[in-house]
């Protein structure tokens, strides 16, 4: 049983000492996106990668509630890192699969951080549909090649392993590829969110190799995503209690007309709106993340994604407009949580998604 106060508290302590403000500026503008050795320390020493995965996998037998704390800390902190594309993303693709001999294969190097790993759905909100997917597949003798482009890939310049999701005569089928190989085209694209970088991917008759039954990739393509947009939810959460925190320290702190404006009739009242919202969103992560598998956890998920993806953008904002012009300045903080909030929205639905994706499941069940 994991505490999540002392694991809370672990995560915090390493991010405020190896990921301050200065050192996400740093890594947002190297080339890679991320210190190697910041990478290998939250992996390899503080195994925070292992945490969500069973122990038959060398995992720490921990769960979503467990992983939803670690990615709060770290929105909080806006960690650059492809801990998301490789933990909310890669392994859990991996444990859904239900391929034991590619989990054998490929979860001990990302558990230790030895390797990364990104998923592509393709850059479209349903990757268990068909008609979503845009990358083929076609066999090749004991393996497949891997035909056609991937928009906004999440650390796909970096990623040592790239999980792929495309058609075969089969259906929809998953396929894993060495970020080396032959065919394999990686383009960094510049976006509002630069503390967190994605690519596009092209892929020209790539070897691949096929991960589960060719054919059979929806069902667990589809816990994976809902796992990724819980994470990314917490990760929300906890961007906005940072802000929320930012701006009323700096109410209590900045002077005009000889008093703190924390006192203002208006700046405390958008305190007190920012922390209704900051209140449901952390309601919302909660019981999303307290959930198993099923149309309940679907459900969760994008009232999660749906209420964080609004709470964070207003508090963000809020949090800008509170610090005046100083908020406004690249020097400032605000507007990196801005538009890391911003960015947010727009993957893995974005709230209109969400909002219908919800319509969709409560009318078609006992809801």
């Amino acid at each position: 049983m994991v505490d999540h106060r002392d694991l809370r508290e672990a995560v915090r302590d390493f991010l405020t000492t190896r990921s301050p403000s200065s050192a996400v500026r740093a890594a947002m503008d190297s080339p890679t996106g991320y210190d190697e050795r910041v990478w290998r320390e939250l992996t390899a020493d503080l195994g925070l990668a292992a945490i969500a995965v069973p122990e038959e996998f060398g995992g720490a037998g921990a769960g979503l509630p467990e992983l939803a704390v670690v990615f709060e800390e770290m929105g909080a902190a806006l960690l650059c890192a492809p801990f998301f594309s490789t933990v909310a993303l890669a392994i859990p693709t991996l444990l859904a699969s239900g391929d034991a001999a590619a989990m054998q294969e490929y979860l001990p190097a990302l558990l230790d951080g030895s390797r990364t790993a990104t998923v592509i759905f393709n850059g479209r909100l349903d990757p268990w549909n068909s008609d979503a997917v845009t990358l083929s597949a076609h066999s090749d003798g004991p393996s497949h090649r891997l035909h056609g482009n991937a928009e906004l890939v999440l650390d796909g310049h970096t990623a040592n392993t790239v999980l792929v999701t495309a058609n075969t005569a089969a259906g929809i089928s998953l396929f894993a590829v060495d970020g080396d190989a032959d065919g394999l085209g990686r383009e960094p694209l510049a976006t509002l969110d630069r503390t967190r970088k994605v690519a596009r991917l092209t892929f020209d008759g790539v070897a691949a190799r096929l991960i589960g039954t060719d054919g059979a990739a929806a069902a667990a393509l589809e816990r994976a995503h809902r796992v990724a947009v819980i994470a990314l939810a917490a990760e929300q959460l906890g961007a906005a209690q940072r802000c929320l925190d930012m701006a009323v320290g700096y109410a209590k702190e900045r002077i005009q007309f000889g008093r703190a404006i924390g006192s203002f009739q208006a700046v405390k009242h958008r305190c007190a709106d920012m922390l209704v919202q900051v209140e449901g969103a952390r309601s919302a992560v909660r019981h999303a993340a307290g959930l198993a598998e099923g149309e309940d956890q679907a459900v969760a998920a994008s009232v999660a994604k749906l209420a964080c993806s609004e709470a964070f953008l207003q508090v963000a904002l809020d949090n800008m407009r509170i610090h005046g012009g100083i908020g406004f300045t690249w020097e400032h903080d605000a507007h990196l949580y801005v538009r890391r909030a911003k960015a947010t929205q727009l993957i893995f639905g974005t709230p209109d998604y969400h909002a219908q994706r919800l319509a969709e499941l409560v009318t078609s069940s006992s809801h």
